[in-house]
């Protein structure tokens, strides 16, 4: 089962929270209330606050465990940008761009967590595998190889004569 939660509005530009979110998104939720909590930036405060909400709607409302929950999706949506004027020199203004962000998170249960130790046992398979496919191959036929090439002929032309 899914469940989110949606901070709307956050007076911060979605290119500074977007770059806290990608370091979460397939994450057990603990480990990503950990990383947050050591991320010294403002990002990481708000997306914090926006994973509690997403973990309280799981207790509370669809009866779920926090230990299975991992984060699914962290996505970071432009929200309106506040426009404002500074003055500039000999008269004149530059705009300042007030940019303002809506974080989603969404936690589910049915992806199964991946620990180091899960992690580093599916990568062992993964190379025997590959060994044991290689041993095969070498075994039987020999790779192909590349057609050898003609050199290109060169530009034969006249040279102008100087004047």
């Amino acid at each position: 089962m899914e469940v989110r939660s949606i901070y709307r509005y956050a007076r911060i530009s979605p290119f500074k929270v977007r770059e806290v979110t990608r370091a979460i998104q397939g994450l057990p939720v603990s480990a990503a209330l950990d990383l947050l909590a050591f991320t010294p930036k403002k990002a990481a405060f708000l997306i914090e606050k926006t994973l509690k909400s997403a973990v309280a709607n799981a207790e509370n409302n669809a009866n779920l465990k926090v230990e299975g929950l991992v984060v699914r999706e962290a996505i970071v949506g432009e929200g309106p940008t506040i426009k404002r004027m500074m003055p500039r020199a000999r008269g004149s203004g530059s705009r300042i761009l007030k940019r303002t962000s809506h974080i989603r998170i969404i936690l589910s249960d049915e992806i199964p967590i991946e620990t180091r130790a899960t992690r580093k046992a599916k990568k062992k398979q993964e190379e025997k595998a590959a060994k044991k496919d290689g041993k095969t191959e070498a075994s039987g036929e020999k790779p192909a190889t590349s057609e050898k090439r003609a050199p290109k002929a060169k530009k034969s032309g006249k040279a102008k004569p100087k004047k």
